[in-house]
């Protein structure tokens, strides 16, 4: 183990390139999952059939595949990116396409009498997507989202196919360096099972904050201090 402490510098550069590619492409992932989950669900055709074919393509071709074509064959059509600006993308986009239909299956799910209460009190689709919709949906929304989240991370290790410095990246330089591949390849095996826990850690608080259970006992403590003043007064 002593390679991994003499190489532990270069092996802290890796990790924060891969922290970095994981939180722009998770910002880019539930982004893209919003927009295109919702827009499938819209009226006008010109916005759900999109928002369709762009769920399709990206869940149904290799991520390798797009990563390539955002680096190497998008030059030949003028469009030059950056490294980290097609490892990005092509991360946040094909995980942000399994995103939206989480989205869409949260959204989906709820029972259609709540909508139809709204329409009835006057609710314009706006109020009843910040009121209503979004609220209920969230908390079911959040496990599976995580699952992505992780699965995202993970997927940060193709980067180093198109020159990104990643952590996997940095790994294989030490290994060719010394040949130690267990000690090496073990220690980033460890590094990306903590940023999961991490991850995970992230997305539990979020359940407890968003959780419909949670709102309710605020709510009822608060209504029940309030008596209790009203009471006192």
């Amino acid at each position: 183990m002593s390679v991994v402490f003499e190489y532990a510098p270069l092996l802290w550069q890796g990790l924060w390139t891969t922290v970095l590619v994981t939180v722009l492409s998770g910002i880019v992932c539930v982004v893209v999952a919003f927009a295109a989950g919702m827009a499938r669900l819209s009226t006008p055709w010109y916005l759900r059939w999109p928002a369709g074919v762009f769920i399709e393509v990206f869940r149904g071709t290799s991520l390798l595949v797009q990563m390539f074509w955002f680096f190497f064959a998008l030059p030949f059509f003028g469009i030059q990116l950056f490294p980290m600006t097609a490892a990005v993308l092509a991360l946040g986009l094909n995980e942000g396409a399994y995103a939206a239909e989480v989205v869409r299956g949260a959204i989906v799910a709820r029972p259609k009498g709540q909508t139809e209460a709204c329409v009835a009190l006057g609710m314009g689709p706006a109020l009843r997507l910040r009121r209503v919709i979004l609220p209920q949906s969230i908390p079911a929304m959040l496990p599976p989202l995580g699952n992505i989240m992780v699965d995202l991370l993970k997927n940060t290790s193709l980067v180093s196919l198109v020159t990104v410095a990643d952590l996997t990246f940095r790994a294989q330089m030490i290994r060719n360096t010394t040949g130690q591949t267990t000690a090496v390849f073990l220690t980033i095996l460890v590094m990306y099972f903590l940023l999961s826990s991490v991850l995970t850690f992230v997305v539990g608080m979020l359940e407890r904050r968003f959780s419909l259970d949670r709102k309710a006992r605020t709510a009822g403590r608060r209504e029940a201090r309030q008596l209790a003043e009203a009471g006192v007064a």
